[in-house]
C-alpha cells in the first residue's frame, strides 16, 4: 500500500484503529469491499490497523482468536469467538474478545490516536473503547437500512448508543444523514463520501480498439436481488429495443435472484443483447467498463453507490435512478437521472444519451470522479477529521 509521508503534508501521522462491521474475507471476498476502500485511502496518510471480527466459530479453542496478518499492506487482524452456551449472551464475549484484541495492540506499543468504527453495530464496541481508553471515535456509516426503514428494536438503540456517542458520525451521503436523523438520533456528523481507485478505473484511450465491435454496450455491475430493480431495467431494454437495434447490456455480479431475472430475458426476447457474465473481480469490473459507452444503474434504494463513482472514473456517462445520494454526486456533465420503477422513462433516457454519447467527454468525468472520490481526496479529508478530533482531545485534557 502506497503511503504518503509526512514530510509531504506538514503532518505527523496518526495512528487509526478500524473497526469494520464489513470486510472482505476469505468466504465473501467483496464483502465490504467499499469499506476497506475507505481504509486504505486513510492508510495514505496514517498508521492503520484494522480489527475485524468474523463473528461465532465452534472450532476455536478457548474464549476468542485472533488471526494476524499483513492484507494489502496493512495489518488486519481477524477475530472468532465462541458462542456462548447461554442464549442470547454470546455478544458480550464478542465485547470480550474485541478488548482483549485492543489490549494486545497496547501491550505491542499500538496505542490508536482515533478509533474509525465501519456501521453502526462496529459503532458499539468502538464507542466503549473510546470511553474506556479516552480515545476519539468516528463511525462512518454505508448502510441501506436507515433509509429503507429496517432498523428497529435492539438495532435502532445499537445506533443511538453509537451515534450520539461517537465524537464524529460520517454518513456516505447526506440523504443518509437526513434518514439517520429521522430516527430521532442527534450526533455531529459530516459526509464523507465513498472511494474509487483511480489507479484501477480510468477510461480507455481506444474504445472502439478495446472492444473489437460497432454495438454500443451499456453496463451494469450490481448485485442481483430486488434492490436493484432489475425487471424495471429489461423492460425498459425490451421498449427501446423498439426504436433501436444498436445496443447490447453486460450485467456483471450475481446474487439471490439471477435465475429469475434471466428467465425474465427470455420471456422478453432479450437473451440475444442482454449478456450475464456473473461475479467478476475488480481488476475485470475495471476491463468491462472502459469497454462500456454507458452504465446504467435501476436501483430502488441506494446511498452511494461505489459502482458509480467507479463508472465515472471510467469516463462512462452514468443513467441512473433518482433515488438516496445518487442526486448529489450527479450533473448535467455526468449523465442523467430517471424516477425509479419507470420503465418508460429509462428507456426514454437511455435512448437519450445513446443517441448523444458525443456530449459526454470521458476525460472530464473521470476528472471529477478523481478530485471528490479518489484515495488522496478522501484520505486528506478523513485525514483533516482525525487531526480536528484529536486537537480538540488534547485540548480538553489540559483543561
Amino acid at each position: 500500500m502506497r503511503e504518503i509521508n509526512a514530510e509531504q503534508t506538514g503532518d505527523r501521522r496518526l495512528k487509526i484503529l478500524h473497526i469494520p462491521a464489513w470486510y472482505p474475507s476469505r468466504q465473501n471476498p467483496v464483502a465490504g469491499i467499499f469499506v476497506r476502500e475507505h481504509v486504505k485511502a486513510t492508510a495514505l496518510y496514517n498508521d492503520v490497523v484494522v480489527l475485524y471480527s468474523e463473528g461465532v466459530d465452534k472450532g476455536i479453542r478457548g474464549l476468542y482468536q485472533i488471526e494476524d496478518n499483513i492484507e494489502d499492506g496493512i495489518r488486519t487482524l481477524r477475530l472468532r469467538y465462541r458462542k456462548s452456551p447461554i442464549p442470547r449472551t454470546s455478544y458480550f464475549i464478542y465485547l470480550w474478545a474485541m478488548f482483549g484484541a485492543f489490549r494486545k495492540l497496547l501491550k505491542e506499543g499500538f496505542r490508536p490516536d482515533v478509533i474509525h468504527a465501519h456501521v453502526y453495530s462496529a459503532g458499539v464496541p468502538a464507542v466503549l473503547l473510546g470511553k474506556c481508553y479516552r480515545i476519539p471515535v468516528i463511525v462512518t456509516e454505508h448502510y441501506t437500512g436507515f433509509p429503507r426503514g429496517l432498523i428497529h428494536g435492539l438495532e435502532k438503540l445499537k445506533a443511538k448508543f453509537a451515534f450520539e456517542r461517537a465524537d464524529l458520525v460520517c454518513p456516505v451521503s447526506e440523504d443518509l444523514r437526513q434518514h439517520i436523523e429521522a430516527y430521532g438520533i442527534r450526533a455531529r456528523f459530516h459526509v464523507v463520501p465513498n472511494v474509487v481507485d483511480t489507479s484501477l478505473f480510468y477510461p480507455s484511450k481506444d474504445k472502439a480498439h478495446v472492444r473489437g465491435d460497432s454495438k454500443k454496450r451499456l453496463l451494469l455491475v450490481a448485485l442481483l436481488s430486488p434492490v436493484k430493480d432489475v425487471p424495471y431495467l429489461l423492460e425498459a431494454l425490451a421498449q427501446l429495443r423498439e426504436k433501436r437495434d444498436d445496443f447490447v447490456l453486460d450485467i456483471v455480479g450475481d446474487g439471490p435472484n439471477r435465475s429469475e431475472y434471466e428467465e425474465l430475458t427470455r420471456k422478453l426476447g432479450l437473451q440475444d443483447i442482454v449478456h450475464f457474465h456473473g461475479l467478476k473481480t475488480k481488476q475485470e469490473v475495471a476491463e468491462f467498463m472502459r469497454k462500456a459507452d454507458v452504465f446504467v444503474l435501476s436501483s430502488e434504494w441506494e446511498n452511494l453507490p461505489c459502482v458509480l463513482i467507479e463508472a465515472m472514473a471510467s469516463g462512462l456517462p452514468v443513467v441512473a435512478t433518482n433515488v438516496g445520494g445518487i442526486p448529489e454526486i450527479m450533473n448535467d456533465e455526468v449523465g442523467m437521472l430517471v424516477p425509479p420503477k419507470d420503465a418508460r422513462a429509462l428507456a426514454q433516457t437511455l435512448s437519450n444519451v445513446l443517441g448523444h454519447l458525443d456530449k459526454y467527454q470521458g476525460e472530464k468525468i473521470a476528472c471529477q470522479a478523481k478530485r471528490r472520490f479518489s484515495y488522496e481526496a478522501i484520505g486528506q479529508l478523513v485525514h483533516s477529521l482525525y487531526k480536528e478530533l484529536v486537537t480538540l482531545g488534547s485540548a480538553r485534557g489540559r483543561l
